[in-house]
């Protein structure tokens, strides 16, 4: 099992806002590509695709409108 998290690189400042989970571009349970964008998060502006660190199939922990920290975990890919 891998962790999809939203990467704390993301918010280049500490001046930001958290961060909001806008869409999953992967169904629940779907089988991803290592480096497939599974989500998209919005961190003011900006909206972030959010890759599977590993092939497998995913498993949604967030739901869409959550807000995100850095480094939050938001899904989990399984072998």
């Amino acid at each position: 099992m891998a962790d999809v998290h939203v990467a704390e690189e993301l918010w280049s400042t500490g001046m930001l806002p958290e961060g909001i989970l806008e869409r999953w571009l992967v169904a629940d349970g779907a089988r991803v590509r290592a480096g497939e964008a599974v989500a998209a998060v919005r961190i003011g502006e900006a909206l972030h695709d959010i890759a599977a660190p590993t092939g497998g199939h995913l498993t949604v922990l967030a739901p869409v409108n959550e807000l995100v920290d850095p480094g939050c975990i938001i899904a989990e890919v399984h072998a």
